[in-house]
């Protein structure tokens, strides 16, 4: 188990999950000088999740929850902006920012971890799993939403972070997912949550079958002569 440790901040307003695949634009000076640190380092740092609100200025605060993103590619335009592709790796909760002679913020976070002792997964892994599907295929006739793999991971802990990160579920929602520390609560939790999507998911499929029905009924005849 890893120590607690300092990691550029980079804050935005979105939630990383472990194991999941996060582009990013990087324009701002500031976090232009964080890239630059982070690849001649260890080529990772800290996404926190920022919900502005008022008296915060924008800053993460202390019991604020984000993920460490590691740099899998990056790609600089040339007026000194940056696409990058990151995936995430570890979740934390910030202790408290610290002074360092930088313009990005830097943080001291302590990792989480999901409990080692949990309940039979067998059973709400089945059903979050079978939920996701079918959501995720009600959208098209490719069996899939784009950009979303129609196959996230088969263990317990990964399907729980894909399956959070998949899905619209608002970002305050996504935070107490990423912060819970048991991933069977968390695949309760999902279940719960992802009811009535599996409701709309239905109707969804049901109007396209008709509508695919109604195109074959009315579809114009050729005729031989």
């Amino acid at each position: 188990m890893m120590s607690d440790i300092e990691l550029p901040i980079f804050p935005l307003p979105l939630v990383l999950f472990p194991g999941v695949r996060q582009p990013l634009h990087v324009f701002e000076p500031r976090y232009r000088d964080l890239l630059r640190d982070c690849l001649a380092g260890d080529r990772r740092f800290g996404l926190s999740l920022l919900i502005p609100t008022p008296g915060t200025a924008g800053v993460p605060q202390p019991g604020d929850v984000g993920c460490t993103a590691r740099i899998q590619s990056h790609h600089p335009l040339p007026d000194g902006r940056s696409n990058l592709l990151t995936v995430g790796e570890n979740r934390y909760v910030l202790q408290r920012l610290v002074e360092r002679d930088c313009a990005y913020l830097v943080g001291r976070v302590q990792f989480l971890h999901d409990e080692t002792a949990e309940a039979e997964f067998a059973g709400i892994t089945r059903r979050v799993r079978e939920q996701f599907s079918r959501i995720i295929s009600s959208f098209d006739d490719t069996g899939g939403m784009p950009g979303v793999s129609v196959h996230p991971p088969e263990d317990p802990e990964g399907l729980s972070f894909a399956v959070s990160a998949a899905l619209d579920l608002g970002l305050a929602t996504k935070a107490q997912l990423l912060r819970l520390t048991s991933t069977a609560t968390r695949l309760e939790r999902l279940h719960t949550l992802l009811q009535p999507l599996v409701r709309d998911a239905a109707k969804r499929t049901t109007v396209r079958k008709a509508a695919k029905r109604n195109g074959r009924r009315h579809a114009p005849t050729c005729s031989g002569e």
